[in-house]
């Protein structure tokens, strides 16, 4: 009983995330999360564009709960904003922007589109990011189109589990047209990579020698200095004494 209602649960959320993506779609959105709370559920949307979601006096948040209360029978929906700071480095919201540029110009300019995104992506920290492209691009034949840069890991664990991908698609008169992101943040330690460090110098006798010769030779001009400066002393009281006997 305890394993159905945890599946049922992640139904829930499932539809949840599927239902909001699918209804601020082009607005900028990422993802979502959601949190359970003693109050209710906690929905936290993450966008580049908040306004869009907020809408004018929150109108667009106050439709969006009444729906979420109807639809999936939610007692008390919270929704909150996550605002997205490096807003090239989230594989979703690149993924959605691709997709609308390829509804707003057409499949004719998806070389521009796709190197264009490519190097903001790069241009904002990426190690290494892949874009794939599927479809009837630009001919009558469904084929693919893969634009990638940097280095980006295919196999092993870190392809697995911390490369982060997302899929979107694009519906074009010529039928619908498949993307693939997949970004290597800056923030994935690789374990091949390696430091190197510079070893600490060791000292040698010739080293210490040198040394020494340049204290003895600061000191031998020390005193050389004070001795000018006491003849220099007495030469000046033997001529003020000679000037005192003479008046």
């Amino acid at each position: 009983m305890i394993e159905r209602q945890f599946i049922q649960q992640k139904i829930k959320e499932f539809q949840i995330q599927e239902f909001l993506a699918k209804r601020l779609a082009r607005t900028g959105y990422s993802h979502s999360e959601i949190q359970r709370t003693p109050l209710g559920e906690k929905i936290i949307v993450y966008t580049t564009r908040p306004g869009l979601v907020i809408g004018k006096k929150g109108e667009n948040i106050q439709e969006l709960t009444e729906v979420l209360k109807k639809k999936f029978n939610l007692e008390n929906p919270q929704i909150e904003i996550g605002e997205i700071t490096n807003e090239y480095l989230d594989v979703y919201f690149v993924a959605d922007k691709i997709a609308s540029n390829l509804e707003r110009f057409g499949s004719k300019r998806f070389k521009s589109i796709g190197y264009r995104i490519l190097q903001n992506i790069m241009d904002a920290g990426a190690i290494g990011t892949e874009i794939v492209i599927s479809g009837k691009v630009p001919s009558q034949r469904a084929r693919s189109w893969r634009f990638s840069a940097g280095y980006l890991k295919k196999s092993g664990d870190i392809a697995e589990n911390k490369i982060k991908k997302a899929y979107a698609s694009a519906n074009l008169k010529s039928g619908i047209i498949g993307i693939k992101v997949s970004i290597m943040t800056p923030d994935i330690e690789l374990p091949d990579k390696f430091i190197l460090k510079e070893e600490p110098k060791k000292i040698i006798k010739e080293d210490i020698k040198l040394e020494e010769i340049k204290t003895q030779i600061k000191t031998e001009k020390v005193e050389e200095s004070k001795e000018i400066k006491k003849s220099r002393t007495k030469s000046k009281n033997k001529i003020e004494n000679v000037n005192t006997k003479k008046k």
